[in-house]
């Protein structure tokens, strides 16, 4: 089985890996290290990669990009882990990677925010609890 840290670019991605990490080496797991690059965040690098290279990038270049985010952030990692790079809809992708993989737990940091917040701007940790097939494990800073 699989132990996912799901991470962004965050200040939350040390303590989620550093829980995702010790996870792994309890149970003897797998360790996969997942950045999620935004439909928005995707728009954007390649709006600026047209306007640079006269080019489109393709969806493989996409998430070697989200990968080599996930990438800078293992710097500490002493454990073997595995670097996803993925692009969509953050929860939908998170969801859909631990279906597909053999994922025992989601580790991940979820924002603070108000209740009001989550209801206006929703909730990836939220949408990921709810719906994940796995047990999902948060951290806080």
């Amino acid at each position: 089985m699989v132990i996912l840290a799901a991470i962004d670019r965050s200040d939350r991605s040390g303590r989620v890996l550093e829980e995702a990490e010790s996870l792994a080496e309890a149970y003897n797991e797998e360790l996969h290290v997942v950045h999620v690059l935004s439909i928005g965040t995707f728009v954007d690098l390649e709006q600026t990669n047209v306007e640079s290279k006269k080019e489109v990038l393709n969806m493989d270049e996409v998430r070697e990009v989200a990968a080599s985010i996930a990438e800078e952030t293992c710097s500490d990692l002493k454990y073997p882990y595995e670097v996803i790079g993925m692009v969509g809809d953050v929860e939908d992708e998170i969801i859909r990677y631990a279906g597909e993989h053999d994922i025992s737990h989601i580790v991940l940091g979820p924002r603070k925010r108000s209740p009001t917040g989550k209801v206006l701007f929703g909730s990836v940790a939220q949408q990921v609890i709810l719906n994940a097939p796995c047990p999902v494990v948060t951290v806080t800073n």
